[in-house]
């Protein structure tokens, strides 16, 4: 497929992403529980190529459920795993059929990884409470954050979307991630000569350096702008640790096809497949992102 239908399809998910963001609250939380119900049936949909029978329908409830905990109230997703894998595994039990270890461990993989690691994202977006971002001084200069302020969401509804920290949070993780997916795309195309896994042979050593290299890049500019004491220090963690987990995501969705025997997890975006390949770089990255914020930058900045 020609790679202007994939930026294309990637321009229109962009400012829809972004309105979620600015809305933040409850809207963010459903626009997460639709990605999440289409990423759950895709993988599913991939253990059933495998034969395996897995308890897809209370998976996608108690992943709905996590995701709500996480809106009410940060951290309750955590008490409420052992509870969700409980009810996953009472389903299993009492079926007419007898389950196997992979239909049990099918379907605790996609609570973990297609509904638990996402709801991260809800936690960091309510980072602060709603607390109002502060424009450090470098910003302040360009206006940008007060202009966005006071950005009226057509005129006639008279909506403005406050700046707050956990918005803020979001769109650096957003970008960052963005940043390396472009960077080993645009330079995994022109320069790329060394194969990094069987498991993805698209994939090159150059262009996931290049990818690393534009996520540390955009992390420290946004470090910087910010006005983090220890920016360069803070900006680069944070670029490492959302490179490294967004290859080793998009890597294990890869792994996933493959065993699956099958080129793409879905075909609802256009020139991207479907909602696991291109959210793939978003799962594991989530917790590192929430735990960067919350425990390791009020240590370093």
């Amino acid at each position: 497929m020609p790679s202007w239908t994939r930026i294309i399809s990637a321009l229109l998910v962009v400012p829809l992403a972004l309105g979620a963001i600015a809305l933040g609250g409850w809207a963010f939380t459903a626009a997460f529980a639709l990605l999440v119900v289409l990423g759950q049936m895709e993988y599913f949909a991939l253990v059933r190529a495998k034969e395996i029978v897995p308890a897809s329908k209370i998976t996608i409830f108690v992943s709905l459920v996590l995701l709500i905990a996480s809106q009410l109230q940060a951290g309750l997703a955590d008490a409420m795993i052992p509870i969700a894998g409980t009810f996953i595994c009472f389903y299993l039990l009492f079926q007419s059929r007898i389950a196997t270890i992979a239909d049990i461990a099918a379907s605790i993989l996609g609570l973990f990884y297609v509904g638990y690691l996402p709801s991260f994202w809800i936690r960091i977006r309510g980072i602060g409470d709603g607390a109002i971002f502060q424009v450090s001084d470098r910003l302040q200069q360009f206006d940008i954050f007060n202009y966005l302020r006071n950005i009226e969401f057509l005129s006639w509804l008279r909506i403005t979307f406050p700046v707050t920290n956990g918005s803020v949070y979001v769109l650096m993780g957003f970008c960052c991630i963005w940043a390396s997916d472009v960077g080993a795309y645009i330079f995994g195309k022109i320069w790329g000569r060394t194969r990094l896994s069987d498991i993805s042979p698209k994939k090159t050593v150059e262009g996931a350096i290049a990818g690393l290299l534009c996520c540390c890049a955009t992390a420290i500019i946004w470090a910087f702008s910010v006005g983090w004491h220890n920016w360069l220090l803070s900006g680069l963690i944070l670029g490492l640790l959302i490179g490294t987990a967004g290859l080793l995501g998009d890597l294990t969705e890869s792994m996933m096809k493959r065993d699956a025997g099958v080129k793409d997890s879905g075909q609802i975006m256009p020139g991207h497949g479907g909602i696991l390949d291109r959210a793939d770089s978003y799962m594991f990255t989530a917790p590192l992102v929430y735990y960067f914020f919350t425990l390791i930058l009020p240590i370093v900045s």
